[in-house]
Formats: structure tokens, sequence, C-alpha cells
């Protein structure tokens, strides 16, 4: 077979076997033959509203006829990008935060290392440069996410990465007090996802993140989350920092904010780390993106949580959750899998081997159902708009592919 020119990500080079995906609507997507799948994954755990929504075109076009592109460096702004900033400031659980957008998660974990580093100077201890991430957790592939990653396969072969990036175990509060010991006032921020997702989908054991909120307040630390998976809606709320009921100082996101129809990423800079960077007229931010608040992608990203607002997706959230926990449950307790994790509308579910867990994926798209495989893991991320029907046969088909 002929080879595309396309490199593929997360993909063996010499690969030529490849679902050609041609439309979508709704849970469900199609290839090239006219075959038809449910989309189990919001492909990458971010269509929340669903492939196929007209009104995210039109806000795209409109936006497109009015201005398609233009920078936000200084002097310049546009109208969807402050109105999008603004919205998703009164969403987050800060009180008066700023906005920065990029492209993609990956970018989001980059600035928001940086800015972390950054504001921990302008407050007055430019000493705290270190950051602490977990053991699984996965925080993109750009330089700064995979110095970040708890992922070590994903690190391998890449030469140095970034210094002053530890990694402590994934559930041990009591490693990272010890990382805080060993390095008294150099700490600037712990870097975590509230709910590890692309590690396997481990959900915080209880009391986790509090001790991680009160390690960090009480060493002067910002405490970061990683919601480019949990954010947008997928834990019932729009942060899982509600949904946990733990305010951490700065929030990364991407994926669900405009459900991928454009891409687009950023961090919430909550109040601690806002003051900082605000303290001095003459500091320059000397971070951003060509497509840093771009247009197009703001606007998309205004439209799609105006769906979600408009069809109560984070209580369908709430409700997916309720019909996957019990049918899951039992295929554990039935001895077809090891164990199952996850909360609202985010799934794991361990198998015996990695083998497995490729052999029952593979079982699943043959009858039309797509997960994800993560090692000895399956996961399961449903677009916020599937319906009950669609969620019962990814279940009895994923019983028929184990069995």
């Amino acid at each position: 077979m002929v080879r595309s020119a396309l490199l593929h990500p997360f993909t063996g080079p010499t690969e030529t076997e490849f679902i050609k995906v041609v439309g979508g609507q709704g849970s469900t997507i199609v290839d090239d033959k006219g075959n038809e799948y449910i989309d189990g994954m919001a492909s990458l755990w971010y269509m929340n509203i669903g492939h196929g929504r007209q009104e995210m075109v039109d806000a795209i076009v409109t936006q497109a006829a009015k201005i398609a592109s233009y920078h936000t460096f200084a002097p310049f702004s546009n109208e969807p990008a402050e109105r999008l900033a603004d919205k998703i400031a009164e969403l987050s659980p800060f009180k008066r935060p700023r906005v920065f957008f990029g492209s993609s998660g990956s970018e989001a974990i980059d600035s928001v290392m940086k800015i972390a580093r950054i504001a921990q100077r302008e407050a007055g201890h430019p000493e705290r440069q270190l950051i602490i991430s977990r053991e699984h957790g996965y925080h993109g592939t750009n330089f700064g996410g995979t110095s970040a990653q708890g992922i070590p396969i994903n690190q391998e072969g890449f030469g140095p990465l970034v210094g002053d990036v530890v990694q402590a175990p994934a559930s041990n509060v009591e490693s990272i007090a010890q990382i805080f010991e060993k390095n008294p006032g150099r700490v600037a921020a712990v870097l975590t996802e509230p709910l590890q997702g692309a590690g396997g989908v481990f959900p915080p054991p209880e009391g986790y993140l509090e001790a991680l909120r009160q390690l960090c307040d009480a060493n002067g630390a910002y405490l970061i989350f990683d919601e480019v998976i949990c954010g947008f809606g997928r834990m019932g709320e729009w942060f899982s920092a509600q949904y946990y009921g733990v305010t951490p100082d700065l929030i990364t996101f991407a994926k669900a904010v405009t459900s991928g129809y454009m891409p687009l990423g950023g961090v919430i800079v909550g109040d601690g780390p806002r003051e900082a960077l605000e303290t001095n007229d003459g500091f320059i931010f000397k971070h951003g993106y060509t497509y840093s608040g771009h247009p197009l992608a703001t606007a998309a990203g205004l439209e799609a949580i105006a769906i979600q607002e408009r069809e109560g997706l984070l209580a369908r959230a709430v409700q997916i959750g309720k019909r996957f926990a019990p049918a899951l449950s039992s295929l554990a307790s039935d001895g077809l899998v090891v164990d199952v994790r996850g909360a609202v509308g985010v799934w794991g579910i361990e198998l015996e081997s990695a083998e497995a867990v490729l052999t029952v994926r593979a079982k699943m798209l043959d009858a039309g159902v797509i997960i994800r495989p993560m090692g000895s893991s399956l996961a399961i991320c449903p677009p916020l708009v599937i319906k009950d029907d669609e969620i019962d046969r990814i279940i009895d088909t994923l019983a028929s592919a184990l069995a």
C-alpha cells in the first residue's frame, strides 16, 4: 500500500492501515467506506457537544467574514478573544483571574510552567524554580510537558529535558512533602491533573488534593491543575476544581473549550499569581504565540460554551456517569476486568495485560465502537450528547469483546 506523507502522532512511522474519517454526527463518526462508529472517546477526550454542529460552523464562518486572524501582541486585541476570556473567568473558581490563550494543551502546560516561575520571581522569590509533577501524569508533548510527564516511555529518546522538574509517586502526599523538605524555599509549583486521564484514568485518593493545597500554602508554592481533559463540563462542573472542592492557583485548559472545532488552549491565572504579575508596572510578559487569542478559535469557544449551557450538558455528564458506573462495576464483579476507575464522564478499565487491551480494542472497532488503549487500561470518555442506547451499546460491545 502507498504510504501517505503524513507523519501520524503516537504511531509507528511504517504504519499504513488507517481508518479515514470523513463525517460525523452527534456521537458517531463515519469512515470513507461508509462504516459508522460510536465515538466512545469524544475523539481524544474533547468532543463534548458532538460532531456535525451547524451552529459551530456558522459561528466560525461569521467571524471569518469579519476578521479571520490577527495577533494579540500589544497594542492589538479582538472582540471574541476578550469575550471568551471574560466568560472563562466567570466560569472559573477564581475571583478576578486573567486568561492566556494558546492553541493546544501542550502549549498550555509549557505556558503555565513559565508563568508559575515568572510569577514567583515577580512576587519576590526568584529562587522558587522547582516544579513537582506526579507519576502517571500526562502533560502534553512540548518540552515542558514532556519533562513533567509521569509516563517515562513518553520521555525516552528526546535527549536532555527541562531542568528543575521532578516527579513524585502518584498518590503519596508524603513523597511530595519530602521534596519540599529537601528543597526548602525552591519549589515554584506542584502540577497535577485532578483526575489523571491519559496515564490510565486515576481519580485522586480521598483528601489528596486538599493535602496538596495545604502543602503549597505552607511552602509558598503554587498549585496547578491540568484540566485539559477534565475542564469544561467533563466532570459535571465547568472545572474539576469545583467538582473536587479544591481551588488551585492556576488552571490549564484546551480540548472541550471548543469541543475541538478549532484548536484552542490556555491558562487561567488565579488571584495570587495574577497579583504578582500585575505588581510592577514595568513588567512585560515575554511569552506568547502567533495564534494567542485567535479570532476564529475564540469565537468557536464562545459558541461551544453557549451550546453546553443551552443544552444542559454539565447535568448530562452526571447522568452519563450514573449509567456507566454500575454497568462497568458489574463487569468487574463478573471477573471480566481487573479494575474499574473513573468519575462522571471519564472512565478507565484495567485488564490483565496490554495485549488483552489491544485485542479488546480491535474487537470493539470491528463492532463499530471506539475506545482508547492506554497500556493495560482502556479509556471511555464519550461526547456529552451521547444517548442512553449508545451508552448501552458501548457497554454491551465491551462485555462481548471481553467474553
